[in-house]
């Protein structure tokens, strides 16, 4: 079994972890990873969500262009 590890051996590393980490820790560490695992798999099973959101920083960024741009138009007609 498991290349000749018995099943209480595993229970025995397993207590010396929890007593070493305690059991918040290893909640968090599985929690953690939980998500890590959640978001790659949505990052894997919606590829195009990522470029959707670089055109819309790209339509932002130019949208605040245009905006400097036309204040300084409205300044120098202003001046005139």
């Amino acid at each position: 079994m498991l290349g000749g590890i018995s099943i209480w051996q595993l229970l025995i590393v397993l207590g010396i972890i929890i007593l070493i980490f305690g059991t918040k820790k290893l909640r968090n560490v599985g929690s953690d990873l939980g998500g890590a695992v959640k978001g790659f798999k949505e990052a894997v099973n919606n590829p195009d969500k990522d470029a959707e959101n670089k055109e819309d920083q790209a339509s932002i960024e130019k949208k605040e262009a245009d905006q400097v741009i036309d204040s300084t138009a409205e300044k120098t007609e202003q001046k005139k």
